[in-house]
């Protein structure tokens, strides 16, 4: 395997940034994969491409042309909305309460 760029000090480092619980074995096999993952990326930058290959999301680019046009939007109410209500923890005033989101000054 070539040379590790995730270390174990450095995946430490990412598991506490992202507050990941994680056991050794999961830890080791998830900073491997990681690892895995890097090297395909190194190889996929080692292509050789013209510098006027235009960058792309996809193989396929959907120009008005060949693609089909939006659908148009239609509001259909749900016919027994007290049915989806019903499975609500908590309602007031036909809406759904939903917990505060705290909030953090940074």
């Amino acid at each position: 395997m070539p040379e590790e760029e995730i270390t174990p000090e450095l995946f430490e480092h990412l598991v506490e940034l992202a507050a990941f619980e994680l056991g050794a074995e999961e830890a080791e096999y998830l900073r491997a994969e990681l690892n895995k993952q890097l090297n395909a990326i190194h190889e996929l930058e080692a292509v050789p491409l013209p510098p006027d290959t235009p960058i792309t999301s996809h193989g396929v680019p959907y120009t008005r042309e060949i693609s089909a046009p939006p659908r148009e939007d239609h509001w259909q109410p749900f016919p027994h909305p007290e049915k989806l209500m019903a499975q609500a923890p908590e309602t007031e005033d036909g809406y759904i309460v939903v917990p505060d989101i705290p909030h953090e000054e940074l």
